[in-house]
């Protein structure tokens, strides 16, 4: 496969590391773990940093404040000084013995007129330590400039907004994982919920197949961003289905159609006069006849639609099988018997489609089983039938090759076109059941089709022996029917 782009390369690479992220849900719980790490690591820090800021306004305009109320204190007198008058209530807040807050009352030169901690006339500035923040106004007092500021020692701030600031950040982080977790789950059972319409078209998407090409996607509750997909699916599923029946039907046309020129060949071949030309020329239109029948059944099986409720006796399908094609052993020295199960096996099935998949079978065995040999049909009660020759047995190699139409392990020594086990795998595909082969110990093969019991089915009681008289020749072992040649 070739690969387009680093970038490609680079997901495929990630995908084969890490089989869990292929998982839509499973990546969108990544990413949303991930986000919830971030949020619950940024999020106390930046309502710790709001908070802070919304304390240190409210700070600042407390502290406003008191300086607005000093201003109203300054009165000036008649010689022009000014005078302030620092009310009783407020003068322990300013003293140096509860050392909280201070204030300091300038004029425009920058000279000391009034202060709690500085001497009247100073001209130094106000430096504030970093544990005292403050704030001031300025008034125009009888044409005079006056800068009020008031400040407040931090280190003393009070305890209910100390602790509300230290602790800030373990509460809200206590607080605030859990609820991230809790949304976490909250959206995993949410999601779950909104990709269910998917998951059922995935379980009808598995019942899509050669012989179910009519089955299309849901689309009830799809979400609208996925609809787009299912509808081009869909559409590429009436592409996908218009093309088989196009291929069937040429299928069974051409088979009908080569029906009649077959027939008025055969009658033909019969006024010949050379014996032996007949014969060849005979057994070739017999060849191409069954070559025509074979892709009628095929026809027929694509377009097979099972009743699930439709039951079949596979021992009277495989007594019937094992009689119609016995003849056809009888005349090439071989025989044929039916053994197993001695009462009706009901299985899930369509009685003449199992009949034609059971019938090349045996038609496949007859055909390769040496001469002076038996071919075996068992019926088991458990659903399964095996057929078993004295051939010279499968290839490892080609166990499965055998099932493919048109394959022939020998073109040359075959006179089939390799239809017949196709149409074995097809029946098996149709009716859920599994065919296998493999090979005997002593020699042969053995091919066994597995089907499905009937649920509830019951077993009539019925002797399938042939007759409990004189011994005749086609009574096997156990009174099983066997069709052997006489002499």
């Amino acid at each position: 496969m070739t690969q387009v782009g680093s970038h490609a390369g680079f997901r495929a690479g990630i995908s084969a590391r890490s089989p869990t992220f292929k998982s839509l849900i499973w990546r969108i719980v990544f990413m949303h773990i991930v986000a919830v790490a971030v949020v619950a690591i940024f999020l106390p820090l930046v309502l710790f940093w709001l908070l802070n800021s919304e304390i240190d306004q409210l700070h600042r305009d407390a502290m406003r404040a008191q300086a607005e109320v000093l201003a109203e204190r300054i009165v000036p007198q008649v010689d022009g000084t000014l005078t302030f008058n620092l009310p009783d209530s407020l003068r322990g807040l300013y003293s140096e013995a509860y050392g909280r807050y201070q204030y300091d009352i300038r004029d425009a030169d920058g000279r000391v007129l009034f202060s709690s901690r500085r001497k009247t006339g100073d001209t130094a500035p106000a430096r504030l330590s970093e544990t005292i923040s403050g704030a001031g106004v300025s008034r125009v007092i009888e044409g005079r400039t006056v800068r009020i500021r008031v400040a407040e020692d931090l280190s003393h701030r009070d305890v209910i907004i100390d602790d509300i600031v230290s602790n800030f950040f373990r509460r809200v982080g206590w607080i605030t994982i859990p609820i991230l977790l809790v949304l976490l789950g909250i959206d995993i059972v949410i999601f779950r919920r909104a990709i269910a319409p998917l998951w059922k078209a995935s379980e009808e998407a598995s019942n899509i197949g050669p012989a179910r090409t009519d089955i299309r996607l849901p689309t009830e509750q799809i979400p609208r961003e996925i609809m787009p997909l299912v509808t081009a699916v869909n559409q590429a599923l009436d592409r996908l289905e218009d093309g088989f029946r196009v291929q069937r039907q040429f299928t069974a046309d051409a088979a009908h159609q080569l029906r009649t020129p077959l027939a008025i060949l055969r009658t033909r071949i019969e006024t010949l006069g050379d014996g032996a030309a007949r014969e060849a020329l005979h057994a070739d239109i017999e060849g191409m006849s069954r070559i025509v029948a074979q892709l009628l059944e095929i026809a027929e099986l694509d377009t097979l639609v099972l009743d699930p409720g439709e039951t079949a006796d596979l021992r009277a399908v495989c007594a019937e099988v094992v009689g119609s094609i016995a003849p056809l052993a009888l005349a090439q020295h071989k025989d044929i018997a039916l053994k197993g199960a001695d009462a009706p096996v009901m299985i899930h099935g369509n009685s003449e489609m199992l009949q034609r998949a059971i019938f090349n079978l045996a038609e496949n065995a007859i055909k390769f089983t040496a001469r002076d040999t038996a071919v075996d049909v068992e019926v088991g009660e458990d659903g399964a039938v095996r057929v078993r020759d004295c051939g010279p047995g499968i290839a490892e190699a080609e166990r499965e090759l055998i099932f493919q139409r048109f394959w022939r392990a020998d073109r040359q020594r075959s006179d089939g076109a390799g239809l017949g086990l196709s149409i074995v795998r097809g029946v098996a595909d149709d009716h859920a059941a599994t065919v296998a082969v493999e090979n005997l110990a002593g020699g042969g093969a053995e091919f066994t089709l597995r089907f499905r019991l009937a649920e509830g089915a019951k077993v009539a009681e019925k002797n399938w022996r042939v007759t409990d008289a004189a011994p005749s020749p086609l009574a096997g072992e156990g009174g099983s029917p066997r069709w052997r040649r006489d002499g």
